[in-house]
């Protein structure tokens, strides 16, 4: 009897066991707290971007074109430089001592030149009146003919001369940036093995950057129809990220495409009367794609999930029920993207949540979201109706 009454319990206890389990699986799954926005349309303002380098319009290596030692240096190294100034000045002692001889050789060339003169001149009058043999006149006419020669070739010595002289005293050939003097004072240079310094024109400055070949009618189109500085077309990112204050324009588009790689080099200029932009400096040129931007459909990135290449978000619906939709999404604008087809504007869609959502879930849209989309549905009252 007391086993027959044990069982009778068990039995009632795996009964109201299974009761509770079943009463626990009719109960519905609990809200999945979510994030939602509202699908609005917004103005899509797109750029491409391209590695780039900053490069000078004109850059020269200084060389000396005489040989001698250093005997002064006229700037300070990476000094603002303008075209003409005296930038070193090599030993001039034995080109000055040169110069001078030449001048002295070619002032005796003139006074024997002069001397010829008046003897011809004087030999043609005696010639006129048969006083002196014909051949003395053609002496003196030789005579005269030689002396110009010579002094002909102390003008060609003197100005040779002139120019080591000259040489010996290196000036700037523009307005730029001068860099770091390879050399210094008493040191020995010679033309040709010799680099002092390099300078560079640094207002305004270059930016290098190679575009696909399909892309180059865009870009002629761009360079024929031409930038006004109030244009944001062409603008670049320092490698800090900070944004370059002044836009650019198309300076060139080179002449050939290089076969291997399939690209065509673009220079661009920007000003540069800060010195910001510097020569070797890497960029990231940004072009304007749209022009001046049109309305898009734009929904946060995050919200979308990618299954075999095809594109979803969670839209919701009555019930706070969700429901997976496909969409086809376009260009990414920093942490959003356009959506060119599969919403609807004013649609609600999931942006925090979705890794834990499914078909037809239940979703509880937290008070701060909800706060907000209630204060966007709200309908605006007319502003006559306004009591005062």
């Amino acid at each position: 009897m007391r086993y027959i009454f044990l069982s009778v319990i068990i039995i009632s206890l795996a009964a109201c066991g299974a009761k509770k389990d079943n009463a626990q699986q009719q109960q519905p799954p609990a809200a999945i707290p979510v994030s939602v926005t509202t699908v609005q349309q917004g103005n899509a303002v797109y750029y491409d971007e391209y590695p780039a380098t900053v490069t000078a319009l004109n850059e020269v290596e200084i060389r000396p074109q005489v040989t001698g030692y250093i005997t002064g240096i006229f700037f300070k190294d990476g000094q603002h430089v303008t075209k003409g100034q005296k930038l070193y000045s090599i030993d001039q002692q034995q080109y000055r001592g040169a110069y001078e001889q030449a001048v002295a050789n070619l002032n005796v060339a003139k006074a024997n030149q002069a001397r010829a003169q008046q003897d011809a001149e004087r030999y043609q009058q005696l010639a006129d009146q048969d006083a002196i043999a014909r051949q003395v006149l053609e002496h003196s006419v030789a005579d005269l003919n030689t002396a110009k020669s010579q002094v002909a070739a102390q003008q060609a010595n003197v100005s040779a001369v002139g120019t080591n002289l000259r040489y010996s005293n290196i000036s700037s050939p523009l307005t730029g940036t001068i860099g770091i003097s390879q050399v210094k004072i008493g040191a020995a240079v010679s033309p040709g093995s010799t680099v002092l310094n390099t300078l560079s024109s640094d207002d305004p400055m270059a930016v290098d950057f190679s575009v696909d070949e399909k892309d180059i009618n865009r870009f002629i189109q761009m360079q024929s129809k031409g930038t006004k500085p109030a244009d944001s077309v062409f603008t670049i990112s320092l490698p800090d990220g900070f944004v370059y204050p002044l836009t650019g324009q198309i300076y060139l588009i080179d002449r050939a495409i290089d076969p291997q790689t399939g690209t065509i080099k673009v220079r661009l200029t920007f000003s540069n009367k800060d010195r910001m932009l510097r020569s070797g400096m890497s960029c990231i040129a940004k072009v304007k794609s749209n022009g001046g931007g049109q309305q898009q459909m734009l929904i946060p990135f995050k919200s979308v999930t990618e299954q075999m290449g095809e594109y979803f978000v969670y839209t919701v619906g009555d019930s706070s029920k969700v429901s997976q939709r496909k969409v086809v999404i376009g260009r990414r604008i920093g942490e959003n993207v356009i959506v060119k087809d599969g919403l609807q504007q004013n649609e609600q869609i999931v942006t925090e949540g979705v890794q834990k959502l499914r078909e037809g879930a239940t979703v509880k849209i937290s008070s701060a979201d909800s706060a907000r989309l209630q204060k966007q549905n709200r309908p605006q009252a007319p502003a006559d109706s306004v009591k005062k």
